[in-house]
Parts: structure tokens; sequence; C-alpha cells
């Protein structure tokens, strides 16, 4: 069988082939926007915040599964470029083990402190039972959460992006559908919103499972596992770069929730929420992009094709320029209408919200180039490299921005933190790009023959 990665793709052929990736990617902050719309309108604005609050036990839960696909999909990808296409089966059987395995630890060690941990979360008395109820429902699903991240990646890997879309879609529409009846007909407040969550968590992982089980004619499906440590160990480097991004925000939400609670009390939390929440929707079109060019990349390097690496990398780049000129303008344009969706205009909170919100979009500029080049990186096996752009613009550099600008400038430092930490590590991915063009044959723009077109 002909693998639909080992083609030459032109810059429409490549779009169309990320396309799925992308739309499951909104589909996936929709359906987690739809959550916190539906809570802040028909439960309360404390229990939008209350979501917030608990969201970096979720995060973490995430990350390490995140570290596990990204990695193990950029090393399976290449194996199949390779031509070892029973080895890049068994190492796939066994990252998706390992990540079911590892959710269900880290679920049960959650449910056993949950108390405590609410409390060093941040969780104050009006929002304790919020937390509660939703992060209880939450946790124990944890392991189906973390198959369907495992599957809609290795999809993309096995040539089946649209099937990968199709479960997101069916999966977020059922999602809406039950936030809406078991919050307002049947008036199960924050915890219907949690079930509905659960239910596509269920409905995208399900099928999957059944997909890689039974069917014999892809590229890739589940065969008797191979353990082979070295391999799961260079998935977790390789992929480190997911992780820390996704840690990072665990400790930078925890940090942007304590700071809005000092400088502008309950309501900064809720206009915190509502930014981040806009942020993740607006940036999936990056992450669901290189997500879906990953695999091709670490395909072409697996295969020593030179110039068809060299054409992709000209391709993602426009690509991902033209994406973020799109998101900037749309940031701007639609800001009213994207904060009216979460908190009334008559609400004290929304001019607040409203306000962060415009200081906060500056970040999208330079937001999705990193994402790119952090994800270009790992695709390549560059673990560290992607590591290090990944620390810097959701670790390092946020942090220290969070604590240097609000002292001089205020409420408004809270909101200018992510800009200037992207802007910042914008120019080191720029400066990685360039310093290894020559190693991964990086072109950029257009270029005259050379030896790679003989």
């Amino acid at each position: 069988m002909t693998n639909r990665l080992d083609r030459d793709f032109s810059a429409l052929a490549l779009f169309r082939y990320t396309l799925p990736s992308i739309l499951s990617l909104l589909f996936m902050s929709l359906y987690q926007m739809v959550d916190a719309i539906f809570i802040s309108n028909f439960v309360g604005e404390n229990a939008l915040a209350s979501m917030n609050i608990v969201y970096p036990v979720i995060s973490v839960m995430l990350a390490i599964t995140l570290m596990l696909t990204t990695g193990g999909s950029a090393i399976v990808a290449r194996k199949m470029g390779e031509g070892k296409e029973q080895e890049a089966k068994e190492d796939f059987t066994v990252i998706m083990l390992t990540a079911a395995v590892l959710a269900a630890v880290l679920s049960l060690l959650s449910m056993l402190f949950m108390q405590p941990l609410l409390r060093f979360l941040g969780a104050t008395p009006a929002l304790y039972d919020d937390c509660l109820g939703y992060l209880g429902t939450l946790i124990p699903f944890m392991p189906m959460a973390a198959l369907q991240i495992v599957f809609s990646t290795f999809l993309i890997t096995a040539g089946r992006p649209g099937l990968g879309f199709f479960l997101t879609a069916v999966s977020g529409v059922s999602n809406i559908i039950l936030d809406y009846v078991l919050m307002v007909p049947l008036d199960m407040g924050i915890e219907g919103s949690a079930w509905g969550t659960v239910a596509g968590y269920l409905i995208a992982s399900v099928p999957a499972l059944l997909y890689f089980s039974f069917q014999r004619r892809g590229s890739l499906y589940f065969v008797r596992p191979k353990f082979r440590a070295r391999m799961l160990g260079f998935s977790c480097f390789n992929g480190s770069s997911e992780m820390v991004s996704n840690l990072s925000v665990s400790v930078t939400t925890l940090l942007f929730n304590k700071l809005a609670l000092h400088y502008m009390e309950e309501a900064g939390v809720t206009a915190v929420t509502v930014v981040l929440y806009a942020q993740f929707l607006l940036t999936a079109v990056f992450m669901g992009f290189i997500g879906g060019a990953a695999p091709i990349i670490s395909f072409n390097l697996g295969s020593g094709n030179q110039k068809r690496q060299a054409t992709l990398f000209r391709h993602c780049t426009f690509t991902v320029l033209l994406m973020t000129a799109v998101v900037v303008v749309a940031s701007y344009l639609l800001a009213r209408p994207i904060v009216s969706v979460y908190i009334r205009q008559s609400s004290d909170i929304f001019p607040l919200a409203l306000h962060g919100f415009l200081l906060f979009a500056v970040s999208y500029l330079f937001a999705g180039f990193n994402i790119y080049a952090s994800g270009l990186f790992t695709a390549l096996h560059n673990g560290k490299v992607s590591a290090i752009i990944s620390v810097l613009r959701t670790f390092v550099l946020l942090v220290l921005s969070l604590l240097l600008l609000p002292r001089f400038i205020g409420a408004d430092g809270i909101w200018l933190a992510v800009p200037v930490a992207e802007f910042l590590a914008c120019l080191v991915s720029v400066g990685y790009l360039i310093g290894y063009r020559k190693q991964y044959h990086f072109t950029f723009g257009l270029r005259k023959k050379t030896e790679l077109d003989a």
C-alpha cells in the first residue's frame, strides 16, 4: 500500500492535508469555549473562574500525553519513511499503552489528594464547591482524554486526517448539545458541563480505538507491542517542548490568577479566563497546521529527500505568515463579540476583559511563528532546540514578564506579559532557523537552482 505521506506537496496540497488537523484543533478549542460560555451564562461568573482555577491539573495530565505523542509520532513517521513499517507499528502501540497507563496513575493520585490540591491551586471558599464538582467529574476519565490526543495525532501520521477531524467534530457537537441539556433543562450546574466534556472524550476515542484495533489495510494499526526503552526515552525528549508548553500553562495560569486577584480581585480572574480561552481558539490554527505538517516533515527526514524537504519548508513558512495576518486582523475586528460571548456587555467585568483582550492580542503577531518553529524542530528530531523555544516563550520569558511588568505599569502589565514574551521568543526562533538552514535545508523565499534540484 502506498504511504500517503510519500509524495510531493504543493502549497495547496499541503493546506488540504493539514486542514483537517486545523479544523480539529479549532473544534476542540470551540467546544472548550462552549463549556466556558455555558458556565458563565447559566451557572455564573464565579463558576467560570473555578473552571480556570482547576485547569492546571488537567493541563499537567495532557502535557505528559502530548510529550509522548508528538515526540513518538515524529519517530514513527521517520521509521515509516525509512521503510521500517513493522517497527513503526510496534512503537505506536507502546506509545498508546504508555499514555493510557500514565493518565490512569495521575488520575488516581489526583482523586486521593483532591482537597489539598484544590487549596494549593487557590480555590477560595466562594469557588471551592464548583472547583470540586468540575474537577471531580473529569478526573476519572482522563485516560480517555489521553487516548483522544494519541489517536488524533496518529490518525494524521497514518494518512487519515479526515477521520480524525470527523471524530473531533462529532465529539465537539455532542459536547455542545449535552452541555445545554445537562446545564439548562436538567440544571446540573458546572458538573453538567464536565459530563458533557466526558462524553466528548469517549465519542472521540472509542471509535479510533476500534479503528486501530481491527483495520489491517492502513499504514498504522495495533500489533503486539515490543517495548524499547530507548524509543520511549527519545519520544519524551523529542516531545519535551510540547510537555513544557502545557506544564508552563499550568504554572503561568496559576500566576495569572494570583496576580489578577491581587490587582483586580475576583473580577480579574474572570477576565483572565476569557482572554486565555480566546487565546486557545486563536492559536489553534497554528497548532493544527504544524500538527498536520509534522508527519510529512518527519517522513521526508527518514526518506532523505532533501529537495522535497526544502520545498515543504517554504510552503509551511509562507502558510504560517499568511495565517498570522488573518488571526491578528480577526482578533481586533472580533474583540468585542468574542468577549461578549462570555460576559454580558452590561456587566462591570466586560470593560476590564475587553481592555485586557486588546492588549493581549498583540501577542498573535509572534505566537504563530513560535509555535511553528518549535513544532518544526520536534518533527526534525531536534528536541533540544524545540524545548528551548518552548521553555522561553511559555515559561522563562513569560514568568519574568509577569513578575516585572505589573510592578511598573500595574494591571496592564499582566495583559502585556504574553506579547513581550512572544516577541523575544520570536527573535530566538528566527535565529535558530537561520542557524540550522544548511543542516535541514531551510530556504527562505524564492531561490536559485541548487544541487538539490539536480
